[in-house]
Parts: structure tokens; C-alpha cells; sequence
């Protein structure tokens, strides 16, 4: 007996020094009809693991943003329908299961969320307003992602419908403090340039009272008490990484030796 034809997909990551994680995400993607990597200027083996287990490998070193690195990554795919993966991340037997299940009947004009879930410092967050879902597959011809340098999101076509699939794509994001540092301080000024672009200005003030509202959201309203020290740290950290934003643009604004 035939298997069920079914749609096929693309799976696409953007990568620089990445080969920690990659391995374990390219084998949860065993499925999927096309793997394009998109490699920003590794240094370490990123991209010969990447060519080892199939994947096809492209480098563009012309760094724009997130957004738009991830739309030259969508201009390689050929198939029918996009999985935008980060090299941190993996998926799980469920999740896979249940993509595989809509790609045998696609629906049209759907962007399909998925749940993703994040471990931190030895646990995975359940709360803490870290365990949530989010557009992560499409049909290629549909749509793709913004021009944001930072925290890109798929852009939703007028009368685009959304579907959240079971199962977790599991996302380890953070090595140890010293790469939570680096990836936050990096997320800060990315934050800083697009504000600064559009003529914003900061205050320590602002700073203050963002940090204290990121870390009361996050450990009351968002209740992350219940993910133990963890909850309380990342909690910390955000709130942290948030003043560190408002900072690095208030630095801007009032030190032109900073810029």
C-alpha cells in the first residue's frame, strides 16, 4: 500500500557558530522534504555538520536583522510549505507527528503555530510567560517574515487564519550565564539601533520602571514562582536585560562619543 501523499515542506535555520545544538535540531527534521541552512560567517563547524547530515548550505555575511536573513533563507527553499527552526532548537517526536498529520491535509490560507518551550539553567519554564506559541509554519508562496532586525514575526495576510498544532518545539536557548550575557546584550542593541532609527529617546527612569514591571509580570502575573530558582532568575535577568535596553539608548542619546 501507497503511504498518503501529503504537502511538502522546507525546513529553514539561520546559523553563526551554532554546532552545539545543530546536530540534535537537523536530526529532529529527518521528515521534512528540504533543509536549508543559511550561515552568517560561522567560525567553528556549523556549516560542515550541517553539509554532513544533508542539509543545504548557502552564506551571506551581509548581516540586515533577523528578519530579513531569515527572508533570503525562505528565497533557497523550493517546497511547499516553511518550517522556520533556529538552530537551538529541536522537535519533538509529538510535534512531528502532528506536522506530518497536516501536511496530509493541508488547510488554506493557515498559519500554523507552534508551542515552543524553553530551557533555562536546568529546567524547562512551563510559566514565567516563556512557554507559549507562535507562527512557525506557512505555505512558502503565502507570506514570510518581516524587516525587523530583532524579534521577527511572520507577516499575516488580510483574512489569514491561525492553528495551533499539539507537541513542543523545545528550545535551549541559553549554554550558561556567559551566553545568556552575549545573546542579551546583542538583543539590547538591536533594540537600541531600531529605536534610535526612528528619532527615540530613554531615560533611566524608563529603564527602571520597565525593568520592575518585566519582573513582576513575569514572576507574579505570569506566575513564575511555580518554575522554581529558575522562574526567579530568569525573571531577574529579564527584568535586568530590559533597564540594559533603555540604558544603551539613554547612553546614545546623551554621549555622542557612544555612537
Amino acid at each position: 500500500m501507497k503511504p498518503t501523499p501529503r504537502a511538502t515542506i522546507s525546513a529553514i535555520i539561520i546559523t553563526k557558530n551554532e554546532e552545539k545544538i545543530l546536530p540534535e535540531c537537523l536530526a529532529s527534521l529527518d521528515w521534512v522534504d528540504e533543509i536549508i541552512v543559511l550561515d552568517s560567517g560561522s567560525t567553528d563547524k556549523t556549516t560542515s555538520i550541517a553539509k554532513a547530515m544533508g542539509a543545504k548550505v548557502f552564506i551571506d555575511t551581509n548581516w540586515s536583522g533577523f528578519g530579513k536573513q531569515k527572508q533570503r533563507a525562505q528565497a533557497y527553499a523550493t517546497q511547499d510549505w516553511i518550517l522556520a527552526i533556529d538552530a537551538d532548537e529541536v522537535v519533538s517526536h509529538e510535534l512531528k507527528q502532528s506536522l506530518i498529520k497536516m501536511l496530509q491535509n493541508p488547510p488554506e490560507e493557515t498559519l500554523i503555530e507552534l508551542k515552543e518551550l524553553t530551557w533555562v539553567f536546568g529546567r524547562f519554564l512551563r510559566h514565567s510567560g516563556w512557554y507559549y506559541s507562535h507562527v512557525r509554519v506557512y505555505p512558502r508562496l503565502y507570506t514570510q517574515y518581516d524587516d525587523a532586525l530583532v524579534h521577527e514575526k511572520i507577516i499575516q495576510p488580510i483574512g489569514a487564519k491561525r492553528q495551533v498544532l499539539k507537541g513542543d518545539l523545545l528550545h535551549y536557548s541559553y549554554r550558561d550565564m556567559t551566553h545568556y550575557l552575549v545573546k542579551s546584550a546583542d538583543y539590547a542593541n538591536a533594540w537600541a539601533d531600531t529605536r534610535e532609527a526612528k528619532g527615540k529617546k530613554s531615560s533611566l527612569g524608563q529603564g527602571l520602571l520597565h525593568a520592575l514591571g518585566c519582573f513582576l509580570k513575569m514572576y507574579v502575573l505570569k506566575r513564575g514562582f511555580l518554575d522554581g530558582k529558575q522562574g526567579f532568575l530568569i525573571a531577574l535577568l529579564s527584568a535586568h536585560s530590559t533597564f540594559v535596553k533603555y540604558a544603551n539608548l539613554w547612553i546614545r542619546n546623551n554621549d555622542s562619543r557612544a555612537r
